[in-house]
Formats: C-alpha cells, structure tokens, sequence
C-alpha cells in the first residue's frame, strides 16, 4: 500500500502542536478508535455466541470456555507483531490492512454458526477472531506517536477505551437480538457487523497517516525485549487489562453456570461491566497525568484485591446480587488500571532519556521509540492475562463448580501486583549513583527526577520513575 505520509512531526514543538500537530492526532485518534472498537467487538464474538449455543450445539461449559481462551490467545500472541507492523508500513496503512482482515472470522462464523458444526470448526473459526484482539497493539502504538509526553495518558486511555468498549457494544447487540428474536438467531448479530467493518476500513483509507518519523527503526524491538521496564510493566498489565479481558470474555458463561441464568438474563448483565470499564479507562489516563502513574496504580490493585474479596465471599454464598455488584465495581477498577499503567510506559521512557543526558528532540524520539516498541510486547503479555483467566475458571468449574477457587488466585496476584508497584517505582531508596544522572547496568535511572515527588532523608531519594 502507498498511502498518505507525514515527514515532520513534533508533537513536544509548542507551536507545531497548536497550529497543526493537534488536528492531525485527533483525527486519526478518531478512526483509530473506530477500527479498534470493532476489533475488540470481533475478538470477544464468541463469548457472546456461547450465549447462543445451547443444548442442541453439544458443547458443555468447559468446552465454551475453551473457545474464548483460544481467541485469547491467539490475539495476545499477534499483538506482537501488529506492534512492529506500525514502524514497518505505517500506522495509516496497517490499520487499513487490519480492518479489513475482520471480515474473514465475521464472514467464517456467518457460514459455520448452526447447530451441527463440528467443535474442531469452532476452534479454528475462534483462532480467526483472534486478529481483532491484536488491532489494540497496532492501534496503541500508532497514537503514541501523535501526541505530545503531557496528553500521552489521556489519548492512550481514549483510544484503548474506544476500543474497549466494542466488548460492551457486541454485548448489548446479542442483548437485543435475543430479546427480539431470541437465541436461536446468532446471524443476525454477525451480518450486522459485515457492513461496519466495512465502513471503518474504508475511513482509515480516506481519513488516517503515516508517519515518516516512526518507521525503518529495527532495532527498537530487540531493545524493548532487553529492558527489565518491559517485562515488570507487562506483569502489572496483566492483573488490569488481562483482567478485563479475561472477564468480559468469562462473565456470561459464569452466570449461566454458576447461578442458573438464561442467556437472555446473563446477557442483559454481561455488558455492564465491559461499558463502566471502557468509559472509565480515560479517566484512569487523566488521573496517571495529574497524579503519577505509579501511584494510581498501587491503589488500583489495593482495590481489586478488596472486590475480589467481595467476590469470593459472594460466590460462597452463592449470592447473585452481591456477586453482580462486586463483578462490576472489579470491571471499573480494571479499567482504571488499564489507563495508569499505559500511561507509565512513556513515562518510564522519558524518564530514562533524561537520565541519559538527553534532550528536546533527540530525548523525545528516544522514549516514542521505547515505548511504542515496549507496548507491543506489554500489550501481548497482558493480553495472556485473559487466557491465564479463563483457563483457571474452567479449572475451577471442572475441580469445584463454581469460580471461588479462581478468584483466590486472581486475588493473591493483585496483591503481589501491589508489591511491584511499590517495590520498583514508588519505594525510596538511597542513591547508588552519581549525582549526574548515570544509570547503572539494568538501565534503571536511581537518582531523582527534577521537580518530581522531593527526596527522602538521610540520602534518600525517589527513583526517576517515581512520577511517571
């Protein structure tokens, strides 16, 4: 593809922001999200198609899900190289490619999806779903470019709530064909997605760029895999997105077979939790800009582990209420912590150029090459976060039948999700290296950043990436 490209581009310039830099990124913030958002929709199809499956489908709950892990797996796996694609081809160009590759599982499923088909078919239809879930890490790492260091909280959480919320939206779709027609036509829900699809395609082609700037770089991925951020940064990423992925895809099926729902009664609750997590993924950016990512995200985690607990406590006592109303609130803190920990990455990344000596430019395309490098793989990690769950609520309902031995373990991660947090980027430590900003061999800046959160006692001080 050729496409339309951007040969200058400096969103950190004052000036070029104002008088053209912001048009251009939100613009292509705009139908970035709309891509997005049907790929998610797309990714999470067949935790919604369950609720269509009934007897006559012979597929029992541990069989569902199978099929949602499998999609998630296979979009964590390709979030890998969809990150890369973006320096590769261009940001316009891949989202025009992957777009338009969602027609094949819609199009798959519109041909397989009847009682009849065998399981093996359903597997490998799901493993096709999975590209809508890898569009997140193309998508990411393009509005990462576009926007200056002080909005990048805000445009991530932006961009990844759209598409978030595709999860919400296919929900309340299924919601309305069943209450409509009822459950025995999930065609409908798929022909209504052939022609948007479509549509976004189409938009990107016509509305979205490239940028020059952010391609032919071979090396960032390869540095991205070195750097120990990367790795403790996808650890934190899997307790928040995994977590709402993994529970969008997991929360119909939970219902229907540990509280006796219908499909159309777990349908009707599915989308609550997936729509109050996208909407407030935003919020959790904004709130990473004021406060400090790592701050937020301590006490995000602190409260997951406390919902969880809600939630054990219900599902012992197998009370619908207090389970549905502590489902949720843990939805809302995911996506808060889903907007704090991406709004880290850049973060941590300009943090580490100025502990380099570096500035203005040169400063600016190194953390835009870290990080956009690092949020393909963070993105990937994470994602596995939503097979790990599903995984351990099959195991449970297989050992148990019910998801309380789950949410344990999903619980105990929080907690060590907090000690991380605290332990790498909020813990004061003393200062181990020269007072001009050297780093030592880890790469990890352990003198003080400027302006931010002031020095402990006694030679104490707060590692730079304390305020990212």
């Amino acid at each position: 593809m050729c496409g339309r490209w951007i040969e200058r581009w400096d969103p950190e310039d004052g000036k070029f922001w104002a008088a053209e830099g912001r048009r251009v990124a939100r613009r292509n913030l705009a139908f970035s999200v709309t891509s997005e958002h049907i790929g998610f929709s797309v990714w999470s199809i067949f935790s919604v198609l369950a609720l269509f499956m009934g007897p006559e489908y012979g597929i029992d709950p541990a069989g569902k899900f199978t099929l949602v892990a499998v999609a998630s797996l296979v979009g964590a796996v390709l979030r890998v190289p969809y990150g890369f694609a973006v320096a590769r081809f261009g940001g316009r160009n891949w989202t025009v490619f992957s777009a338009g590759l969602l027609l094949a599982p819609t199009t798959a499923l519109l041909v397989v999806m009847e009682p009849g088909t065998s399981y093996t078919t359903f597997l490998l239809v799901a493993v096709l779903t999975g590209v809508g879930g890898a569009n997140f890490a193309s998508s990411m790492t393009n509005i990462n470019s576009f926007y200056p260091l002080r909005l990048k909280g805000w445009a991530l959480g932006m961009n990844a709530g759209g598409g978030n919320i595709g999860v919400a939206v296919v929900q309340l779709v299924a919601l309305l064909v069943i209450a409509v027609l009822g459950a025995g036509h999930p065609r409908v829900l798929l022909a209504v997605y052939l022609p948007l699809i479509v549509l976004a395609t189409l938009c990107s082609l016509r509305w979205m760029d490239n940028l020059r700037p952010v391609t032919n770089d071979t090396g960032a991925a390869r540095d991205a895999a070195r750097d120990r951020h990367t790795w403790i940064m996808s650890f934190l990423y899997i307790g928040t997105f995994g977590s709402f992925i993994g529970y969008s895809f997991a929360f119909g099926l939970v219902l229907q077979n540990q509280f006796d729902r219908t499909p159309l009664q777990a349908a009707s609750l599915t989308f609550i939790g997936p729509l109050l997590g996208s909407l407030i993924r935003p919020v959790g950016g904004q709130l990473a800009d004021r406060l400090g990512g790592a701050r937020v995200t301590l006490w995000n985690f602190a409260l997951m582990t406390a919902a969880s607990a809600v939630i054990i406590t219900a599902s012992v006592r197998a009370s619908l209420p207090l389970f549905t109303a502590g489902f949720i609130v843990l939805f809302v803190l995911t996506g808060l912590g889903n907007g704090s920990t991406y709004k880290m990455i850049p973060g941590i990344y300009s943090a580490k150029a100025e502990a380099m000596g570096l500035t203005g430019e040169p400063a600016a395309g190194y953390a835009r090459r870290m990080s956009g490098a690092s949020m393909a793989l963070i993105g990937a990690v994470g994602a596995l976060g939503g097979l790990a769950i599903n995984l351990a609520l099959r195991q449970s309902f297989l050992g148990s039948g019910d998801a309380t031995a789950a949410f344990v373990a999903f619980a105990l991660y929080y907690v060590a999700c907090c000690g991380v947090t605290w332990g790498v980027y909020l813990r004061r430590t003393r200062a181990a290296a020269p007072a001009d900003g050297a780093t030592d061999g880890a790469g990890e800046d352990r003198t003080e950043r400027g302006g931010g959160g002031g020095g402990g006692r006694d030679g104490e001080r707060r590692p730079a990436y304390a305020e990212v």
